[in-house]
C-alpha cells in the first residue's frame, strides 16, 4: 500500500468506494481485519495457543472486527473472553453479523454494564487484551462506560493491549487523546496509516504500529489524492543522488554556510560538516572576523572566510557586501546557526536574501530575526527551506508553543504558504511541508537528539543534499530529516540517548545513508 496518511473522513471514502464501486462487501473487509490482527499479534506475542485472551468490543464496526479477531483466536487454541460494553441492540450491520456468529458459537460474551464487572472479570487473569472499543470516528471526549473501562485499563498497564485500528480515545485526525486513551503495545490499523499514529502524543499510545492490506484496492487509495506521506526508507533511496565512479567535487554542489557570532562559532561549522558528511563536494563557512580563528581550527575540510562584523560580534550589511564574490561561486545558502538577533544581523540577513537566488536554507537566529523583522525577507526571494523548532514556529506565525504543537501539521502548511518556503517543523514526528499542499511526516529519530547543535546539524545535511545535482527543495528536506534521525538512532544504539550530543549523530550520518542505500524499507520508526 502507499505510505499515505489519511484523515478518518478519507478512510471511510475508501471504505465506501471499495464497498459500493468495487463490490467488495464490508463483512469481507472485516473478515480480513480481525484475521490480521490475529496474524500481527502472533508474530509478535507468539501462538494463541492457551492464552487467556480479553476481547473488549464497542457497538460498533471495530467491535465487529474485535469479534472476528475472538473468533480466529479461539480457533488457535486462545481462552476468549469476549466483553461487550454496549447494549446489544446498538450493535447494527456487518457487527451485528459477527456478533451473531459469535453467539451461535457458544464463545464467552459478557455484556458489561458497570466497570465492577470488569474488574471482577479482571481477577481471571489475561495474557492478552484485544481494544476493539472506539474506531476512527471518534470525536470530543470519551465518556459514560467506555471512558470508565478506559481509564480501567490505565490502571491495569501489566497486561499488553492490542489495539484494533486506532488505541481508543485517540483521534484519528491528529493523535490527540480525547479525555483518555488505551495505551496500547502493538496497534493494527488497516488500509492506511492513520495521521494520529503518526504524530504525538498518538503515536506513544499506538506502540509498534502494522498497516495491514485488509483488500482495499491500491486504486482507490491512489485515486484519493491524499497529500500526507510517511516518509520511508524507500522513499528516501529514490530521492538521494547517484555518485558515478567518475565523480568528481564539482559536480556535487558547493554550500555556504553564513553565520558564527562571538560565542558561537560552532553552529555554522556543525553546519558544515554536515554538509560534507551527506556527500556536497565542497564547503565554504563565512564568520565574523572575531571567531575567526576558532572557526577555522574546528573543521579542517571547510574553507573558511573572515568577514568584518559589527561592535556587537555578529555579522553587518558591511560583511555581506564583503562576501558577494564568494556567493557567486555557490550553490546553495545555509544561513542562521549562530547568527545571532542584534540589528545588524537583521540588516545582513535582508541583505544576503537580496544577493542572492540560489537556494537558501534557514535556521536558528536567521529565523528569529525574520519573527522579528518580517521585512528581512525581500518580495524577490530565493527559493527557500525553513526549519523552525515549535517555539521558533510560534514566532514567526505570532502565537504560542502550545497551539503550533496541538496542530502541527496545520501549523507547518500555514507557514510553507505564507513564506512560500518548504517548512520543516522540527520536533519528534518532524513535519515537512510545501506551499502546494504537501506534508511529509519523519518517523525517525529519538529523544536523545533534543541537544545542542542537533538543529544546525540538520542545517547542513538538508543544504548538502540540496546542493547536488537533481536533488529540489522538498526532496533535500525530506530525505534530510529522515537521514538525520536515522543517524540519531544509530548513534542511540551505541552511546545512549542521555549522552547523546550533535557530534554523535555527524558522525554516523554516512552510515545512515548507506543504510537507505542499501537495504530494503525497513526503517519504518513504526
Amino acid at each position: 500500500m502507499l505510505p499515505v496518511l489519511v484523515t478518518a473522513e478519507e478512510m471511510r471514502e475508501m471504505d465506501r468506494r471499495t464497498v459500493e464501486e468495487f463490490g467488495i462487501p464490508g463483512l469481507l473487509l472485516m473478515e480480513n481485519a480481525g484475521l490480521q490482527v490475529v496474524h500481527h499479534a502472533e508474530r509478535r506475542f507468539g501462538s494463541w495457543e492457551g492464552k487467556r485472551v480479553l476481547v473488549l468490543c464497542g457497538s460498533g464496526n471495530n467491535g465487529g472486527d474485535g469479534m472476528v479477531v475472538a473468533r480466529h483466536a479461539a480457533r488457535r487454541g486462545a481462552r476468549v473472553q469476549v466483553v461487550l460494553v454496549a447494549e446489544p441492540e446498538r450493535v447494527k450491520g456487518d457487527a451485528l453479523t459477527n456478533l451473531r456468529i459469535v453467539q451461535k458459537l457458544g464463545l464467552p460474551l459478557h455484556v458489561l454494564r458497570s466497570v465492577d464487572e470488569l474488574s471482577m472479570l479482571w481477577e481471571r487473569g489475561w495474557h492478552l487484551v484485544v481494544d476493539a472499543l472506539l474506531g476512527v470516528g471518534i470525536t470530543g471526549e470519551v465518556r459514560g462506560l467506555v471512558g470508565e473501562v478506559i481509564r480501567f485499563l490505565q490502571q491495569h498497564q501489566e497486561v499488553p493491549v492490542v489495539a484494533v485500528d486506532i488505541p481508543s480515545g485517540i483521534d484519528a485526525d491528529t493523535g490527540a487523546v480525547c479525555g483518555c486513551a488505551v495505551r496500547a503495545s502493538l496497534t493494527v490499523t488497516f488500509g492506511a496509516m492513520k495521521v494520529g499514529l503518526a504524530v504525538y502524543p498518538g503515536a506513544e499510545y499506538a506502540g509498534e504500529v502494522v498497516v495491514a492490506d485488509i483488500g482495499i484496492p491500491e486504486q482507490v487509495v491512489a485515486q484519493a489524492e491524499v497529500p500526507r506521506r510517511l516518509v520511508t526508507s524507500e522513499q528516501v533511496r529514490a530521492m538521494l543522488p547517484r555518485r558515478p565512479p567518475d565523480a568528481h567535487k564539482g559536480r556535487f554542489g558547493h554550500v555556504l554556510v553564513v553565520g558564527g557570532s562571538v560565542g558561537l562559532a560552532g553552529a555554522p561549522m556543525m553546519a558544515a560538516e554536515a554538509a560534507l558528511r551527506v556527500g556536497a563536494g565542497l564547503c565554504s563557512v563565512a564568520v565574523p572576523r572575531s571567531i575567526y580563528a576558532v572557526a577555522a581550527s574546528a573543521l579542517r575540510e571547510a574553507m573558511v572566510h573572515p568577514l568584518p562584523g559589527a561592535p556587537e560580534g555578529c555579522l553587518s550589511e558591511e560583511s555581506i557586501e564583503v562576501l558577494e564574490p564568494l556567493l557567486q561561486r555557490t550553490n546553495v545558502l545555509a544561513v542562521g546557526p549562530g547568527w545571532s538577533t542584534h540589528s545588524p544581523a537583521r540588516e545582513a540577513l535582508r541583505r544576503l536574501l537580496e544577493a542572492t537566488q540560489v537556494p537558501c536554507v534557514l535556521d536558528a537566529d536567521a529565523l528569529n530575526c525574520l519573527a522579528l523583522e518580517p521585512g528581512v525577507l525581500p518580495e524577490e526571494r530565493p527559493p527557500l527551506v525553513l526549519t523552525p523548532h515549535p517555539g521558533e514556529m510560534a514566532r514567526l506565525m505570532g502565537m504560542d508553543t502550545g497551539s503550533v504543537q496541538a496542530d502541527r501539521l496545520g501549523v507547518a502548511q500555514q507557514a510553507a504558504q505564507r513564506f512560500e518556503a518548504v517548512v520543516v517543523l522540527k520536533g519528534a514526528r518532524t513535519v515537512v511541508a510545501t506551499p502546494d499542499g504537501r506534508l511529509w511526516v519523519n518517523p525517525t529519530g529519538n529523544p536523545g537528539m533534543a541537544t545542542g547543535g542537533s538543529g544546525d546539524v540538520l542545517t547542513g545535511v538538508i543544504a548538502g543534499l540540496l546542493a547536488q545535482e537533481g536533488v529540489n527543495l522538498e526532496d533535500a528536506a525530506v530525505a534530510g530529516v529522515y537521514l538525520h534521525g536515522l543517524a540519531g538512532d544509530l548513534a542511540a544504539r551505541e552511546v545512549g540517548m542521555a549522552g547523546m550530543i550533535a557530534g554523535d549523530i555527524l558522525r554516523y550520518l554516512p552510515q545512515a545513508m548507506e543504510r537507505c542505500r542499501a537495504l530494503p524499507a525497513d526503517e519504518s520508526g513504526m
